[in-house]
């Protein structure tokens, strides 16, 4: 995947052309009302720009995970009327996303305008990449613009199949999360650090592997920490841990070593017998971690090493809470270890990079989101670029193509 083949609209001519966007609108909607629209605010700026220099723009997404056919509780009609306000021009609905409903609705308009068209998944080829599908969708545009980041680890009609019936480029978040991975995976100032929490090293052994290759200073928290704990010979009680995945936890350290990345595990912990709110916990050393006890948080002597390991970093790439940052007070060691990367962003010190769900919650609850220099909002694009993954939509805009 040569990323260096990615193209934007930026020096072609769009006026009068009808641009098909492909954007994640999965928002949050309640009693028919987006609740929260980070996902709109980031990619409107990119459709405003388009019908700003004339074109016509058709936004594509889906919503849910319809069953078979149209839901009325899956239809993008309610993030229609969201476009239109945080937008400040209509925004023409599309009953469908292909066929006749689509067309009236392309057909209707003039150059600067935008439509949204129905949820691409209420027809099943789209999550099955149906030549068909994507080319009844190519009907309705001159140009495809792939800004959908989120959605780019699917081979879907509307992020691969598409590319092969029309000139297809990169929009400009797909670029801003492209170009910030690339800052901290690819081309980073070094030395590099990452932080990889969570609940369990089962689901993150490919991102473990091809970090341990690409940083210097690996630091480990959540139930995966207990893991490699565990497998290192602490007790660690009742908590969360996959004492199955001990050998793997040894083999990457190992391949660690052999790489010159430095992993860094917790020193001290929080513990408590009950994962409740409020629940009575107290701070002991690895060796202390009673029978019937749970680790839920790193320590402060862990949180002041990991601090210093960051604050002698010149990049950060952050996926994962370090603890049970959910329910206090077992969020503390995560937004110490947060406000400190933080601090050091702002004072242009460091380059910060987080991403995926849990993070992204994590970092709003300790108020320091717009403080990294990126946080994305992708799930599981994210994580499978740092596993080193080809990602089908992003390859898809990279290839050259004769149409």
């Amino acid at each position: 995947m040569n990323l260096d083949k990615l193209k934007t609209t930026d020096d072609i001519d769009v006026a009068g052309k009808r641009v098909i966007v492909r954007a994640d609108l999965n928002v949050p909607i309640k009693n028919g009302k987006v609740t929260d629209a980070t996902r709109l605010e980031r990619v409107l700026p990119g459709v405003k720009a388009l019908a700003d220099r004339g074109a016509k723009v058709i936004v594509i997404s889906h919503f849910g995970r319809p069953k078979s056919g149209p839901e009325a509780e899956l239809s993008l009609k309610p993030i229609a009327e969201a476009m239109q306000k945080l937008l400040g021009r209509p925004v023409a609905f599309g009953e469908d996303c292909i066929g006749d409903a689509a067309a009236a609705t392309v057909s209707g308009l003039k150059n600067g305008d935008v439509a949204l068209l129905e949820n691409l998944r209420f027809h099943k080829g789209e999550e099955k990449n149906d030549p068909k599908f994507a080319q009844e969708l190519a009907k309705l545009g001159d140009i495809f613009v792939g800004d959908a980041f989120s959605c780019a680890h699917r081979a879907h009609a509307s992020t691969e199949g598409i590319t092969n019936y029309l000139p297809s480029f990169a929009g400009p978040l797909l670029m801003e999360e492209i170009n910030a991975l690339r800052t901290a995976l690819e081309k980073p100032q070094r030395p590099t650090a990452a932080v990889v929490g969570g609940a369990k090293v089962s689901t993150k052994i490919p991102v473990l592997t091809n970090l341990v290759a690409k940083v210097d200073k690996l630091i480990i928290g959540g139930g995966m920490a207990n893991t490699f704990l565990q497998a290192m010979g602490v007790m660690v009680g009742k908590s969360l841990a996959e004492p199955e995945f001990a050998g793997t936890a040894r083999d990457i350290m190992t391949e660690a070593k052999a790489k010159g990345c430095e992993i860094i595990l917790p020193v001290d912990v929080v513990i408590a017998c009950e994962f409740k709110e409020g629940a009575a916990h107290e701070v002991v050393t690895l060796e202390n971690v009673p029978f019937d006890a749970m680790i839920l948080d790193v320590g402060p002597k862990s949180v002041e090493r990991t601090a210093s390991v960051i604050e002698n970093s010149n990049t950060l790439l952050w996926n994962g809470p370090l603890g049970a940052f959910e329910i206090s007070p077992f969020g503390e060691g995560t937004f110490a270890l947060a406000r400190a990367a933080a601090k050091l962003t702002k004072a242009g010190k460091l380059v910060s990079v987080a991403g995926g769900g849990d993070t992204v919650a994590a970092l709003n609850a300790a108020g320091v989101t717009d403080d990294f220099t990126y946080v994305s909002t992708a799930g599981g694009a994210f994580l499978e670029w740092l596993e080193g993954k080809e990602l089908p939509g992003v390859a898809a805009l990279a290839r050259e193509k004769v149409h």
